[in-house]
């Protein structure tokens, strides 16, 4: 009986021991990271993979590459059409070859200088006529010659004018316009397709994963390789709900981690509304300290660093501020 007594008081010291915190005004918590995924929307053979775990890369660094046989033939077919579109444009928008506008402006001046002569000749007739030369009908005959090579001057300068305009009709030419741009945006739709054969980084980052090796079948939107930001670090941990009174959006908080040189600070941004746990039971003061809600805390990109998510962390709250509003679930 002694003995059994003896067992129970090292048991409950032990209890005890393990539940008391120590060092006072001390959490328990871990660092936490929101990865950021980066995946091809369309499947395809990894051809190339310009990465590795725990590498550092910038913000717009090439990740991985696909297979781009079908995208690079889908622009070049694009680009083909495009040209043709802009080439049935520019013979509509153009005149006549340079050859036939030649030959239209020297019929006109040709018919200009036979309307000269006959003008003149007939000038000519006119004053035979007045001296009695010649008769009526032979003036006739050179008033109509002057009258048909006026008609022949103004029918070789209709020719011209007709020359130097544009082949195609007002309604031809829209529609080839239209032709135009929808040719040019079937091009730049073809050129985004080749470029989502690629992955690139949103942001500087650590490569915290990759999913598959070069020559592997990449399904459609599944993950190539995960990253890290810094700015996705984040540190997590619980308090009673007795103390959540004393917890502010904006408030300071310091955590030591095992290996650390120094301690790292950290801002509040997020106050669960929500108990993670609750009792099978109505409240009441002894089933209310069983309750604990989330808090979250953001440290500078440079200290965040420092962490890796899941390492436990030792966390010192500063003195409450006033308070702010904020994120609440």
């Amino acid at each position: 009986m002694r003995t059994a007594t003896i067992l129970l008081a090292g048991l409950t010291g032990f209890t005890l021991a393990a539940c008391s915190p120590g060092k006072p005004d001390t959490l328990q918590g871990y660092a936490e990271g929101e990865f950021v995924l980066v995946a091809a929307p369309n499947s395809g053979t990894l051809q190339k993979l310009h990465v590795r775990r725990g590498q550092q890369v910038e913000q717009g660094a090439n990740l991985f590459e696909l297979d781009r046989i079908s995208e690079e033939a889908g622009r070049s077919e694009a680009a083909g059409r495009l040209r043709t579109a802009q080439e049935r444009l520019a013979n509509l928008r153009s005149g006549r070859r340079p050859a036939e506008i030649d030959a239209t402006a020297a019929q006109t001046e040709q018919a200009r200088a036979t309307r000269e002569l006959s003008q003149l000749q007939f000038k000519q007739q006119e004053k035979l006529f007045d001296a009695g030369f010649i008769s009526q009908a032979q003036l006739d005959i050179a008033r109509a010659n002057v009258e048909r090579d006026l008609s022949r001057v103004s029918e070789a300068e209709a020719q011209n004018r007709v020359a130097l305009q544009s082949l195609g009709r007002e309604a031809e030419i829209r529609a080839a316009l239209a032709e135009v741009d929808a040719a040019r945006a079937a091009l730049a739709q073809a050129a985004w397709r080749q470029a989502q054969r690629a992955g690139s980084a949103p942001a500087a980052a650590m490569v915290h994963d990759t999913f598959f090796v070069e020559g592997e079948w990449v399904p459609a939107g599944r993950p190539v390789a995960s990253l890290l930001p810094p700015q996705n670090v984040k540190l997590r941990f619980f308090v009673p709900e007795g103390q959540l009174g004393s917890i502010s959006i904006g408030q300071k908080i310091t955590a030591v981690c095992d290996g650390c040189a120094a301690p790292i600070a950290a801002t509040i941004s997020y106050i669960s509304r929500q108990a993670e746990y609750t009792p099978p039971v109505l409240y009441n003061r002894d089933s209310r300290g069983k309750l604990v809600f989330l808090i979250e805390a953001r440290p500078a990109p440079e200290d965040a660093l420092r962490l890796r998510p899941g390492q436990p962390l030792d966390l010192t709250l500063a003195a409450a501020a006033a308070p702010a509003s904020g994120p609440l679930r």
